[in-house]
């Protein structure tokens, strides 16, 4: 009796020290030391999907006071919606796994009693969050419910509502858009933490002097630009220089050639690290001139621009691609009355583009409408540089050289197929390294004693930087209605009536350019979609649930024989003895 009593005494202090080991690493698992945590995980998935990139923590350690997020996704939701809020809980959670600072919650702004609903509802409109409709379907029929796929991030003061779900692509599946939501959760988080935590923002300047789009023009972009950016004009002719402050130069379709001074500016800016966004049109052609006349020539522009990019490893040609992915245009066919008659027609000169490029600026991009763009080449330079295209043509599309009759007469046939044989033209190209200046052996004296007067050195290669070539100058245009001074969000299409991703894709750009923490490298994570083959699942549906069912109950009875047998193998001994 003293032995079994002894085995008892142990097997009690035994399980007080598992379930004190347990308790001990629980309480080390939420501890952190400063910045050191005594955790860890392994991520196993092909996708690492359960991995931050390097970018997100490091910015995620400089956040010093609290940042909370409020997730406007509570409630009982589809699958597909249901994985997206589960999705963006583990990510929050991943976030304050790497910095306490950070909180979240989740509501449900349609729960409470109905004035609560309605005036959360508007508070929320006058914010700028407005609610999608969703349609739930069940047994009993169809029922609707607006939903909030927001998050409200707040921070010292300042606040950013990120958009959860990526828009509606017309042809892409529901499922791949809320899968590409899912994948690019990070980034925006990200990205809105990092806008949030910069002091000073940076300045980005608008070229002047050559033609340059208008003010009114870009004006959708700039107010998109405008609470995390300071957007201004600058004269190059006015400059003796473009100071260090510009963090970026935009040049958005010049029409008049440059100075060399100017391009002289540029090209120092540029060998001091500048970056630049170049929106080039190689050829002259007026949409308004062309309705307006039986044919049109269109004409090169004469930008003197051909040699400084030819210098930086890239050339646009003087052509204008045609693609069969394109958006439309309205012609006026006839007359009944005095109403003209208008009819749709797809214009292959108004490109959509869909990137088929995985880098951060494009990936899970919807498409962008170009207008009357042309082709590029890139070019071998004298200095490592890496060029990365990131719009292209389909593989249905051909390209027309200059000198180039334009008219709408061949609308009247049905396009041949057999002539857009040219696929996947290059449009827009990044460029990374160190660029060579083109006035390297060829500076002039009056060049020379303008640095000289400004105390700042001549240089013959650039620091490491980029700048990103598009050979179309309307793809941060807004359209504009002169009459009532107003202007369309960019990339809205009046006659396809769908807002393309022009803006994204600018914006874009121009954080990747002005990315020094590499969270736009989050932007390129992918979330394999795996989906659920239903009528297999459906006929399959009874064995899993007895196997689901079963296994454990049976694990559980070999386990308490094989227990109760080497009890009693043990103590039979015992009192034997």
């Amino acid at each position: 009796m003293t032995k079994i009593f002894q085995n008892k005494v142990q097997t009690l202090i035994s399980l007080a020290l598992l379930v004190a080991v347990v308790v001990l690493v629980n309480i080390l698992a939420n501890a952190r030391f400063g910045d050191v945590a005594l955790y860890g995980h392994i991520d196993l998935t092909g996708d690492q999907r359960f991995t931050l990139s390097k970018g997100t923590k490091k910015l995620l350690k400089g956040v010093d006071d609290v940042l909370f997020v409020r997730v406007l996704l509570d409630g009982e939701f589809p699958a597909g919606f249901k994985r997206l809020q589960n999705s963006t809980r583990e990510m929050l959670a991943k976030f304050r796994s790497e910095n306490r600072n950070i909180e979240f919650e989740f509501e449900d702004p349609s729960k409470g009693s109905v004035e609560a609903v309605n005036n959360r509802r508007k508070q929320l409109a006058e914010e700028g969050i407005r609610p999608i409709n969703l349609r739930l379907k069940d047994k009993q029929g169809t029922s609707e419910k607006l939903i909030y796929p927001y998050a409200q991030v707040f921070y010292k003061n300042r606040s950013i509502t990120v958009n959860l779900l990526e828009n509606e692509v017309p042809g892409v599946p529901p499922e791949i858009i809320l899968n590409n939501s899912i994948g690019l959760l990070e980034y925006k988080f990200a990205n809105a933490i990092q806008k949030m935590n910069t002091i000073a923002k940076p300045v980005i300047m608008f070229s002047t002097g050559q033609g340059e789009l208008q003010p009114i023009e870009t004006a959708d972009l700039e107010k998109s630009l405008a609470p995390f950016y300071d957007i201004g004009r600058l004269d190059l002719d006015s400059m003796s220089y473009i100071p260090k402050e510009v963090a970026a130069l935009m040049v958005a379709k010049p029409r008049f050639p440059f100075s060399e001074k100017s391009k002289f500016k540029i090209d120092q800016y540029v060998m001091n690290g500048g970056k630049v966004l170049w929106m080039i049109d190689a050829l002259r052609v007026d949409m308004d001139s062309l309705r307006n006349r039986d044919r049109y020539l269109a004409t090169e522009y004469e930008l003197n621009l051909d040699d400084l990019l030819f210098r930086y490893g890239v050339r646009i040609q003087n052509d204008l691609v045609l693609d069969f992915m394109s958006s439309g245009i309205q012609l006026v066919t006839g007359i009944v009355g005095n109403a003209p008659q208008f009819d749709y027609f797809r214009y292959p000169y108004h490109l959509v583009v869909l990137s088929r490029s995985q880098h951060p600026i494009v990936k899970s991009l919807n498409g962008v409408n170009l207008f009357f763009a042309s082709s590029l080449d890139t070019i071998k330079t004298k200095t490592q540089v890496h060029k990365t295209i990131l719009l292209e043509s389909s593989r249905r599309s051909r390209r027309q050289k200059s000198p180039i009759t334009m008219d709408f007469e061949f609308l009247r046939y049905e396009l041949d197929s057999t002539k857009f044989n040219i696929p996947h033209l290059p449009i827009a190209v990044l460029l990374e390294g160190t660029f060579p200046s083109l006035y390297e052996n060829r500076v002039s004296k009056d060049m020379l004693d303008m640095l000289g007067q400004l105390n700042r050195p001549f240089l013959t290669q650039s620091q490491p930087t980029r700048m990103i070539v598009i050979a179309d100058g309307d793809v941060a245009k807004n359209k504009v209605n002169l009459q009532r001074m107003s202007y369309s969000p960019l990339g809205y299409n009046e006659v396809d009536r769908y807002l393309y991703a022009n803006k994204d894709f600018v914006i874009n750009c121009l954080e990747y350019l002005l990315d020094t923490e590499g969270v736009l490298e989050a932007r390129s994570r992918e979330v394999k979609l795996r989906l659920l083959d239903t009528p297999s699942a459906q006929g399959q549906k009874p064995w899993w649930q007895a196997f689901n069912i079963g296994l454990p109950l049976a694990l559980l009875a070999l386990v308490g024989w094989l227990y109760n047998g080497w009890r009693r193998r043990k103590y039979g001994q015992i009192n034997a003895a």
